[in-house]
């Protein structure tokens, strides 16, 4: 289910020439209804549901499905971000709420570094250092490519 905008939550971002929803979106599917001053996913078949509209939202007013992960059939989820993580509530179809809270990136914007910190040994970012193999496959080290 892609994003869903509750219209009686939005506000628009008080009107702003862009909403949060707006700026986050990696699909530039969300967009400002001049006239209602509401958001909206305006291409739900193009949403990956990657949720960075609704962690962004400050009123709370998108809606995702929840991930089978952490969010059994039927149970919805809602996320409160603040400064440094979010607090995740998920309601159970009976009624029973679960509260997780997980950190958030800090990283200030434009300052995140491509390759982690870790020494690639290489300025080219298509380096196969980059990625974490051999450690993580158990192998000493990669296998020349043919």
């Amino acid at each position: 289910m892609p994003s869903y905008v509750i219209p009686d939550k939005c506000d628009g971002c008080k009107a702003l020439d862009k909403t949060a929803c707006q700026y986050i979106c990696p699909n530039d599917l969300m967009v400002l209804n001049k006239d209602t001053m509401k958001a909206y996913n305006q291409a739900p078949e193009m949403c990956w549901e990657c949720y960075s509209c609704v962690k962004i939202c400050p009123t709370q007013a998108i809606e995702v499905r929840g991930y089978a992960d952490f969010c059994p059939m039927g149970a919805s989820v809602t996320p409160m971000r603040s400064t440094d993580s979010i607090m995740w509530t998920v309601k159970f179809r009976n009624g029973m709420l679960k509260r997780f809270k997980f950190p958030i990136r800090t990283t200030p914007e434009g300052q995140a570094v491509p390759d982690g910190g870790y020494e690639t040994k290489s300025d080219d970012l298509k380096s196969p250092y980059l990625f974490t193999e051999p450690a993580s496959a158990g192998m000493d080290d990669l296998p020349p490519v043919k």
